[in-house]
């Protein structure tokens, strides 16, 4: 039987609002020993949530048994599960640093024989009461989350916020290689997860060590109000052509502040089109195109919030 790999998307979206959230969004990328992405497998997943250290006490404990979708990803919600032990909506966010453990059975069953631990970096922030940034109400153009708000949803507190500088002025779309990613993702949200697979194609696929639009953006990082926001990815085309529905307002919003125009000029998108081509979209007019990969074009990256 090959052995899967278990491959951390992040990441994580906070859902709820009055009080404490109650649930957060998790994905993740399935593939098996050689690579090859687990398509429309049902898998056993059980998450953990330790407390202080990657080892610490176990404060919640659930199991899930979700099925991969095309591109071998996993999307499901954290406090829905079949919970084992604890209260997710009970838990201290801002008693100290928090672990999610992460353990997997490739053939659907509880025999987690594959398992990853990471710190919730950006989480506490998002789930912590006293943090009033995080219950306000948002506005396009607002400075917030580390950079500039330009979509908010209907409670006005979740949204998108895009880097105030630019990552790049040019820089290419894969690394070094032609093939398929399967990102083909668009829309809110989508260009977490394409990013997301795009680097973790490239691991096989092959990597030049050279830096490309989606690994700039994942490793961006940006400090704001002492919290440092680590968690940006390269957007898809109709995140990036949403910002072109308030560019004047954004633009004064990014100078204000000391960052970039948003420039009449085309900018990366997440969104694939091919083993060659990918999605370029100008924020000032909307327009797209497709051109290859290779090509050289600008970056900017968003992060959810």
């Amino acid at each position: 039987m090959k052995r899967a790999l278990l491959i951390l998307a992040l990441l994580f979206t906070t859902i709820g609002f009055s009080q404490a959230p109650e649930k957060m969004s998790y994905q993740a990328i399935i593939r098996d020993a050689d690579g090859n992405l687990l398509s429309n497998k049902t898998i056993g997943l059980q998450i953990s949530i330790l407390e202080n250290t990657a080892s610490g006490k176990t404060v919640y404990l659930e199991t899930h048994t979700p099925t991969t979708n095309i591109n071998g990803l996993i999307t499901i919600e954290i406090g829905t599960g079949t919970i084992i032990s604890g209260v997710f909506s009970e838990i201290n966010w801002s008693s100290g640093n928090y672990f999610i453990k992460t353990e997997s059975d490739p053939l659907g069953g509880t025999d987690y024989s594959i398992s990853g631990t990471s710190q919730l970096l950006s989480v506490p922030y998002a789930l912590h009461a006293k943090t009033a940034e995080n219950f306000s109400a948002y506005k396009i153009g607002d400075a917030a989350h580390g950079g500039i708000v330009f979509w908010v949803d209907k409670s006005g507190q979740h949204g998108l916020v895009f880097s105030a500088n630019e990552i790049s002025e040019a820089t290419k779309w894969f690394a070094g290689t032609f093939g398929t990613t399967q990102a083909k993702g668009n829309g809110v949200g989508a260009g977490k997860a394409n990013s997301s697979i795009i680097i973790s194609s490239h691991v096989f696929l092959g990597d030049d060590g050279d830096f490309y639009a989606a690994r700039l953006c994942n490793e961006l990082e940006v400090v704001a109000n002492n919290v440092i926001y680590g968690d940006w990815y390269l957007p898809s085309v109709f995140e990036l052509k949403l910002m072109s529905l308030n560019v004047a307002t954004l633009n004064t919003a990014a100078t204000s502040i000391g960052g970039d125009n948003l420039l009449n000029s085309f900018y990366w998108s997440s969104t694939e089109v091919s083993s060659s081509m990918s999605k370029i979209a100008n924020p000032t007019n909307g327009q797209e195109s497709s051109v290859l990969k290779g090509s050289l074009n600008r970056v900017r990256a968003v992060r959810t919030f």
